[in-house]
């Protein structure tokens, strides 16, 4: 047991990369345990469409050199319809963020093992004191912490995470370039990220341009699994052919070529609330337990301030001269959780489940409703507040709320 660290971060996206940033920076010894090998880092987890906001670049001191380009609003698109929200944001080169963050960590005094795949975690008197990785190689810590995403090796087993496939997003996206993102036909996109519900190109979610500079962008599609893609998909159809059904037909793409030497992102978050959060000695944090964004799929930020508050919540347990890694101490991390990283989340989930069942003309309506009540109804409803979902809702969406309420009866 010389291998032994304070924590073990399983997993080095940016929740867990900046998990070990922040708990290197108050002096604890910290190891972080990644799949990937250094070399080419992250060649198979640049899968992130990497658009975030000013508060995420503000909060984590982001630099410049890893932007892509600043935008200035959200296009929200409809099949007929538009609405712009001036909303500044950033689109991250991802792969490029990835690396600062490790290299941030390691500035710190953070220990990066690469080529160190998570096997499973090593149990004693029931709970959790290291790590398998590599195949046999072990490590030990007080406090172990899961960013691996969705795999979840360690919070599975643990019994903490709980992901289920109907609650599972998947997204496809291809840099390119040649798009007209100032198509007279359509909103101008110049700097700008734009979200599309259109269930004839992603149906059951969205699809999105988020300009890079010039005449390039990130163009992609994800979709949840749910009643609205079984009811508006088309039989046999997988997520590349509704992609690439798009590129063929939306006139912003007639001259639109994927970028030579980029990779195709390819990936899946979950859409559900999380049945837990930590226990003895351990916490998940990350898309390991469903932190994106539930409408619009921003996960960075929310990643980045989950690992945020795992770290707070390890520097809690570790005040005292020995160190309290109760499944009540580490429960602290559970309440910023909920208070900080993803408040009124399930009032924002039910909100998501109805905004993807709702048919194509309700989403021109939206269009409309958010034209004549301005940007606050929208933004107040993306929080989560009740009466603002109820001011963008019409008598004509009984239908919809029966169809939502026997989905829900029948999980």
């Amino acid at each position: 047991m010389s291998d032994r660290f304070d924590v073990i971060v399983a997993g080095a996206g940016p929740a867990g990369a900046q998990c070990a940033r922040d708990l290197a920076q108050r002096g604890y010894d910290v190891v972080v345990l990644e799949a990937e090998a250094e070399d080419g880092f992250p060649r198979q987890s640049n899968k992130s469409t990497a658009g975030t906001f000013h508060s995420m670049m503000a909060s984590f001191g982001v630099p410049d050199d890893v932007v892509m380009n600043y935008t200035d609003d959200v296009v929200l698109e409809s099949p007929n319809h538009h609405y712009v929200q001036q909303q500044p944001g950033a689109v991250l080169e991802f792969a490029d963020f990835k690396r600062w963050l490790v290299s941030e960590g390691r500035e710190q005094g953070a220990t990066y093992r690469f080529d160190a795949r998570v096997n499973g975690p090593i149990m004693e008197n029931g709970a959790i004191s290291g790590v398998r990785y590599a195949g046999d190689e072990e490590v030990y810590a007080d406090i172990v912490v899961d960013a691996t995403g969705p795999a979840a090796p360690l919070a599975t087993e643990l019994g903490v995470s709980d992901l289920t496939r109907e609650k599972q997003a998947i997204g496809v996206e291809w840099e390119m370039e040649g798009v007209a993102v100032d198509h007279p036909e359509f909103a101008d996109l110049t700097n700008s990220m734009m979200l599309r519900l259109d269930h004839d190109h992603a149906p059951g979610g969205y699809s999105w341009i988020f300009h890079t500079g010039g005449d390039t962008a990130k163009v992609g599609i994800c979709y949840l699994q749910n009643e609205g893609h079984r009811k508006y998909g088309r039989d046999g159809a997988g997520i590349d052919d509704y992609l690439e059904g798009w590129l063929e037909t939306d006139p912003r793409f007639a001259d639109a070529e994927r970028i030579s030497g980029k990779q195709q992102h390819r990936g899946s978050a979950h859409i559900q609330m999380p049945d837990n959060l930590c226990t003895d000695g351990f916490m998940a944090i990350g898309d390991t337990v469903p932190t994106i964004d539930p409408l619009w799929g921003e996960g960075i930020h929310k990643g980045m301030k989950s690992g945020r508050m795992a770290a707070i919540t390890a520097d809690r347990c570790f005040a005292n001269e020995e160190a309290d890694t109760s499944t009540e101490a580490m429960s602290v991390y559970s309440k910023l959780w909920h208070s900080e990283v993803a408040p009124r989340m399930r009032e924002r989930l039910l909100m998501t489940e109805l905004l993807y069942l709702a048919p194509n003309d309700r989403y021109d309506t939206l269009m409309s409703d958010l034209k004549a009540t301005g940007s606050d109804t929208l933004a107040k409803a993306n929080a989560g507040n009740v009466r603002a979902m109820l001011r963008l809702l019409h008598l004509r969406d009984i239908p919809l709320l029966g169809a939502f309420a026997k989905e829900r009866l029948s999980e």
